[in-house]
């Protein structure tokens, strides 16, 4: 764990907003996930009629995806007390699945931001599947903790639409049983969710310049690729371990540090194994100990959102010292052998989280969070 040194600039989250099928805001999805109570439900948006898996995690009410976005950019900025002369010179990176609508949505975004938040416009898309933000979050932080930019906005959004569910459903990604069963015996895959979530990543004393809440610490952050396979894990979690090494070093933390993982989890038979044989790996006979859970099992699989979305869990966590649960379990799968939270919130207060998440194509990233 070298060549990645602790930041000379503190970055931390001064603001957050969120938007999910278990509801509006922090407090909700904090609510579901710290017990469990999974979003999956009928898909009713479009047909699914000939699909094998008839389920996702969807919104109450319908919303354009821009709208989402520019939802949670306003909670998170107004959290932070940000006026518009802050947002003016504040970049703007924007996580979203690419398609033909990518520039249209980010023109949206771009033009509501402006308006609303005296944004200069969209600074940068990405679209790299399930490290988006994730990708984006790191970029961030390490914007601030060079001193490029004070303050950085992360959003993100994913809708569940028929194309990318009808490719999930052929891949035979989807839960045949309709329920995502993270890292439990009898797991048959993931299930898709809406969701959009907005984070501001600034310099800690900026933040207390400005009398700013600080809801948490961006301490470590990492990326690795393991190019394995266009969509198979890399069975011994080879590139999701070395983004975790990465993020305790910039953060100059100790394994044995690290309190509560919100895995990856996506309930693939051969993903989950990979993710916790990484986890053996990095924390050796600290994984036995380490409280794990996949806050998929409640919001879905958000897809570009997901990273954005289960940092704003993990935050919560720290935020209420309550550590979600790992919904849909069946059983243990021996193979695994996790400390996973399974029957109600895990009470605790961590010195550091980590928010990890993987991508179709081998991508990896690590967010290694400490409480504000």
């Amino acid at each position: 764990m070298t060549g990645h040194a602790p930041p000379a600039v503190r970055p931390v989250v001064t603001g957050l907003g969120v938007l999910s099928a278990v509801g509006h805001g922090l407090d909700a999805l904090a609510e579901a996930t710290a017990h469990g109570k999974a979003a999956f439900g009928p898909v009713t948006r479009f047909d699914v009629s000939r699909r094998r898996t008839t389920r996702a995690a969807l919104l109450a009410e319908p919303v354009a995806l821009a709208d989402a976005v520019l939802d949670v950019t306003a909670q998170a900025c107004r959290q932070a007390g940000l006026t518009a002369a802050d947002g003016a010179e504040m970049p703007v990176l924007l996580a979203l699945h690419s398609d033909l609508r990518t520039r249209e949505v980010t023109a949206a975004v771009a033009a509501g931001a402006g308006a609303a938040l005296g944004v200069r416009g969209v600074t940068r898309v990405y679209t790299g599947a399930c490290v988006a933000a994730g990708t984006a979050v790191a970029d961030a932080a390490a914007l601030v903790a060079v001193g490029r930019h004070t303050r950085v906005l992360v959003a993100a959004g994913h809708l569940v639409e028929p194309g990318v569910f009808g490719a999930f459903d052929a891949g035979r990604a989807l839960a045949r049983d309709g329920e995502l069963r993270p890292f439990s015996a009898g797991r048959t895959g993931t299930l898709l969710g809406d969701a959009a979530a907005a984070v501001v990543v600034e310099a800690g004393p900026a933040a207390e310049r400005r009398g700013a809440p600080v809801l948490a610490r961006l301490a470590g952050w990492g990326r690795a690729g393991d190019a394995h396979h266009v969509c198979r894990p890399e069975p011994n979690g080879d590139g999701a371990a070395r983004a975790v090494e990465a993020a305790l070093a910039r953060a100059g933390a100790d394994p044995t540090e690290v309190g509560y993982v919100n895995a990856n989890g996506t309930g693939s038979p051969l993903a989950d194994l990979a993710e916790a044989r990484a986890l053996r790996r990095v924390f050796g006979a600290h994984a036995d100990r380490l409280p794990t859970s996949s806050s998929k099992s409640v919001h879905g699989h958000a897809l570009e959102a997901s990273a954005l979305l289960e940092l704003a869990v993990t935050i919560a966590a720290l935020r209420d010292g309550l550590l979600p649960v790992n919904a849909g379990w069946l059983g243990p799968d021996p193979d695994v052998g996790l400390d996973l939270v399974l029957d109600g919130p895990r009470a605790a207060r961590p010195r550091y989280a980590l928010s990890l998440n993987s991508a179709f194509g081998g991508a990896n990233t690590a967010l290694l969070v400490a409480a504000g």
